[in-house]
């Protein structure tokens, strides 16, 4: 197998293991909070095997590592709203609704990057929100709360990716990684004792057997793992070409959804035209933006 094969493959992989985690997020029995704390303890600690910590903090600039550490605290809180989002509401709506990661990148980009406006993607993120009409209206009013923690997961999302993006060449990604990851530990840490006592005798910390077994999966594989399988296939493969399969996460996500929890009993005809609305934006952004470059 050659090397773009076998890029596509592990590309493919890593998307596979991303869309798994709402379906790890709903099997957990924990709230939201206490699962992020876990997997960002889990996956840190999996990092030190990857990493030199002691290089790290000695050469890269007390700057960067703030800048970094401050992004963490966006991945924290989206990853707090994602799973929020799938105990109010289910994983296959909190997929969809992380779909519209693209149409919130296409209006942060240019205000963090100091780019201009590219008035076809603001074009495709309007075409997003008939789609997320037909979602409201045929879910239950009690899933609302869900559906907006899901649109504040994709907001947060796309702030910390164009971050990231304007700070990438400061260091490894996989150093980059980690600081953000262990920042977002640290502030679950100082929040969590609040929250906590806060809901004392409603809230679970200590994981049960299958939810260590849950969390294991969900820290190595579909973080590390994942994580490092998509950096080595953005070897060989063109931004274009990897933006085109990192859209398939929803894809795979909802289709595991309706496989393992039978969440397609629970959606009415019109959340699929929903989701096809939404798709369909999202898989044309990629060759839009192809065509516009010819174009110019």
């Amino acid at each position: 197998m050659d090397n773009v094969k076998r890029a596509y493959l592990e590309l493919h992989v890593a998307v596979f293991l991303f869309g798994f985690t709402a379906i790890l997020g709903d099997l957990i029995q924990l709230s939201a909070l206490v699962i992020v704390w876990w997997r960002v303890l889990i996956t840190s600690i999996s990092m030190l095997f990857l990493i030199r910590v002691g290089k790290l903090f000695r050469t890269l600039p007390l700057k960067s590592i703030l800048q970094f550490m401050g992004i963490g605290v966006l991945v924290a809180i989206h990853w707090v709203a994602f799973y929020g989002a799938i105990k109010l509401s289910n994983a296959s709506i909190t997929l969809v609704c992380m779909a519209t990661t693209s149409f919130f990148t296409s209006l942060v980009e240019p205000l963090i990057m100091r780019q201009r406006i590219r008035w076809f993607e603001i074009a495709l993120g309007l075409l997003i929100i008939p789609g997320m009409a037909l979602i409201v209206q045929t879910t239950d009013a009690s899933m609302n709360y869900g559906i907006l923690l899901g649109l504040l997961a994709a907001f947060t999302a796309a702030l910390f990716a164009t971050f990231n993006k304007r700070l990438i060449g400061q260091s490894d990604e996989l150093n980059i990684t980690f600081l953000e990851l262990g920042s977002a530990w640290l502030v679950l840490s100082l929040v969590l004792p609040y929250y906590l006592y806060q809901n004392q005798g409603a809230i679970v910390f200590m994981p049960s057997k299958s939810d260590w077994l849950y969390l294991i999966v969900l820290a190595l594989l579909c973080t590390t793992l994942a994580y490092v399988l998509a950096l080595r296939a953005l070897r060989y493969l063109s931004a274009f070409a990897s933006n085109l399969t990192v859209n398939l996460e929803p894809v795979y996500g909802i289709a595991l959804a309706w496989l393992i929890l039978n969440e397609n009993e629970e959606l009415a005809p019109n959340f699929y035209w929903g989701v096809f609305i939404i798709l369909l934006a999202v898989f044309s952004y990629p060759l839009l933006k192809r065509m516009m470059r010819k174009q110019g």
